[in-house]
């Protein structure tokens, strides 16, 4: 099957981040980036938890398999036949909730994406921006969420849901 694309497709993307682990991070500015640089105008609307995203701080990013049973867990480290094994269907849900799960996933998580090639989500919010991506956090969520403006990175811009939804195309938009 091949994938043709339409030469009248829309130029602008928009998507609204709404999740704020470091597994729902990545999509939003892979999608981003990737809409970029095929020469669409992307803004990404970062509202309640996927703030998160858009801290100057990341660190503090983690991912949890509690609750989530479709997430894949697999070893970066060992022989072959380890590495291929899917922890999380391998360990019953309540090891997720135990001191320090949520840190090796996070630990595991991260170890992959190096090994795919993938960058650390600073260095790909940065290329989203020189992309030209637009940042635009919620306002709304900002005040409820008790940040300030200082708490985020920088080009990030802020306004409420309505002048979002002013802003951008009316049939492209994506919640994450």
């Amino acid at each position: 099957m091949s994938l043709t694309l339409a030469k009248d497709a829309p130029s602008q993307f928009s998507l609204i981040q709404t999740k704020g682990t470091l597994d729902w991070a990545y999509p939003g500015f892979i999608l981003a980036s990737t809409a970029a640089a095929m020469d669409k105008d992307v803004e990404l609307f970062f509202t309640f938890y996927g703030l998160q995203c858009i801290l100057k701080q990341t660190q503090h990013l983690k991912i949890s398999p509690l609750g989530n049973p479709a997430m894949v867990i697999k070893s970066p480290k060992g022989p072959d036949w380890f590495k291929r094994m899917d922890w999380n269907k391998m360990l019953p849900g309540l090891v997720w909730g135990l001191p320090g799960a949520s840190s090796l996933a996070t630990w595991g998580f991260k170890q992959q994406l190096l090994a795919q090639g993938q960058v650390p989500l600073e260095e790909l919010r940065e290329l989203c921006l020189e992309l030209g991506v637009k940042f635009t956090a919620c306002q709304m969520s900002v005040d409820l969420m008790g940040y300030d403006s200082t708490d985020f990175m920088h080009g990030v811009d802020f306004a409420g849901a309505a002048t979002y939804f002013a802003n951008t195309p009316n049939t492209q938009s994506l919640l994450i």
